[in-house]
């Protein structure tokens, strides 16, 4: 299966009115990141807003030399193919890339009728209702590092949603912790063997610190939040 977590930077917040100057996309297959990822600037053809500047930090005149949304709409529908796009606050974003291409193509149907959504902030409500579930409120209850995310970023919040998105629908490890291809887990594994093969017969058992313990509690509190169920290893007898 094929996904695409997907994030726009705009000069406002009106569709009708404001343009996009950010697309930023993370590729997962079969839930785990390729790397094959899409990064575009686009020139607005307007000015941003500096209310808009002071959320994102992008300027009018690092802007000026990037490429129109027109010179860019081919390699971005080419890339996202039929795969189910991934977003937060799906209807912001679509407005504005829908508004985008019917700019090319008055008669343009809308994204939506051509590829599935998955909007992660219904999820979320859903998961946890009354709580805030923005982005940021988001890699806070799942553990995912947002420390580099000084201002917003349709590229770094596109990956950061990946993480959480993993974590939300079903405690995955976050993408920064996946083993990236077969090769490194035969490796892993092989050194996992090596290291038992040389150790005692009977190998020391080490156990758990108390801050190791309510670390591993916190990450099961997690994982049963995420599938809405009680986790199963808080089920069993641990005595």
């Amino acid at each position: 299966m094929r996904q695409i977590v997907l994030d726009t930077e705009t000069t406002g917040l009106e569709p009708s009115d404001h343009r996009i100057i950010e697309i930023g996309c993370v590729e997962l297959v079969h839930r785990r990141a390729t790397g094959n990822n899409l990064h575009l600037y686009v020139n607005p053809e307007r000015t941003v807003e500096q209310g808009a500047i002071e959320v994102h930090g992008i300027t009018n005149e690092f802007l000026a030399d990037k490429p129109r949304f027109a010179a860019i709409a081919d390699e971005l529908q080419a890339y996202l193919g039929d795969a189910e796009l991934v977003i937060h606050n799906a209807p912001f974003d679509l407005g504005f890339l829908d508004a985008e291409f019917r700019r090319l193509q008055p008669e343009f149907p809308g994204l939506q009728s051509q590829v599935s959504v998955l909007d992660t902030l219904v999820e979320a409500r859903r998961l946890h209702p009354g709580q805030r579930n923005s982005l940021d409120a988001l890699c806070k209850r799942y553990g995912v590092d947002d420390s580099a995310r000084e201002r917003h970023g349709a590229l770094l919040d596109a990956e950061l949603l990946a993480d959480v998105y993993l974590f939300m629908s079903g405690g995955q490890t976050a993408i920064s912790f996946a083993v990236e291809n077969a090769e490194q887990s035969h490796q892993h594994h092989a050194d996992v063997a090596a290291i038992l093969a040389a150790a005692p017969n009977r190998p020391r058992v080490v156990a758990a610190s108390d801050e190791e313990r309510t670390a591993h509690d916190e990450y099961l509190q997690r994982l049963s939040e995420a599938s809405g169920d009680r986790c199963l290893w808080h089920s069993l007898d641990r005595a």
